[in-house]
């Protein structure tokens, strides 16, 4: 049965897709067969770009995937660069029909990494938010939080919110603004509890 891992983070340009590529590569590394789903991507001028490079990537490392054609990757497609419920318009997003779509991906893969849109409250319908998808799909979690400064509080919420909901999930930070000051004002509040994306990627595949 293909493993699902859902990568969703504290907000929009955390560094999902960042994550989404180094976990592909550990994973391939181990052995695996590899895919990728991007449910819903907004922002679209001519081509997903985010869903775009997640496919490239994956079909690299697994050839089996070069059957697949991007729109069974990134299904739903929007041009406006907001939540998916205001970009969509009149259209409704069926959960069925995504479902059927990572099933084809599922058929060529043993790991399928699921890229969200935003962050986990992030409008689909008027009531199903990015949260709801993790739900549905029965995927795992790998939850993604910045490092710049304000970040302690986007997490926790998110936190809150996985737990109240128990989702399990793992968590690591994206080390790639206020580098600098890091260490000094936000890392205290983790206790060094805290992986990130740079240094711990083979103890956050192994934890996922």
């Amino acid at each position: 049965m293909t493993k699902r891992i859902f990568i969703t983070a504290t907000n929009t340009d955390i560094g999902k897709t960042y994550a989404t590529t180094l976990l592909l590569r550990e994973f391939a590394s181990m052995g695996y067969k590899v895919g990728v789903f991007k449910p819903i991507e907004t922002g679209v001028c001519d081509i997903p770009s985010d869903g775009k490079r997640l496919f490239d990537l994956a079909k690299e490392l697994n050839p089996e995937m070069k059957c697949l054609g991007l729109d069974t990757i990134v299904p739903y497609q929007y041009a406006l660069p907001a939540a998916p419920y205001v970009a969509k318009g009149e259209e409704s997003i069926s959960l069925a029909y995504l479902s059927q779509k990572l099933q084809l991906i599922e058929e060529h893969c043993d790991i399928v990494l699921i890229e969200g849109a935003g962050g986990l409250m992030v409008p689909v319908e008027q009531d199903l938010f990015m949260v709801d998808l993790i739900s549905y799909f029965k995927a795992s979690v790998l939850l993604v939080s910045p490092s710049r400064l304000g970040s302690i509080n986007d997490t926790l919420l998110s936190q809150h919110l996985l737990d109240s909901k128990k989702i399990p999930y793992t968590w690591a930070i994206n080390l790639y603004e206020d580098k600098e000051s890091f260490d000094e004002v936000t890392a205290p509040f983790y206790n060094n509890n805290f992986l990130t994306l740079q240094n711990d990627i083979k103890v956050i595949s192994n934890k996922l």
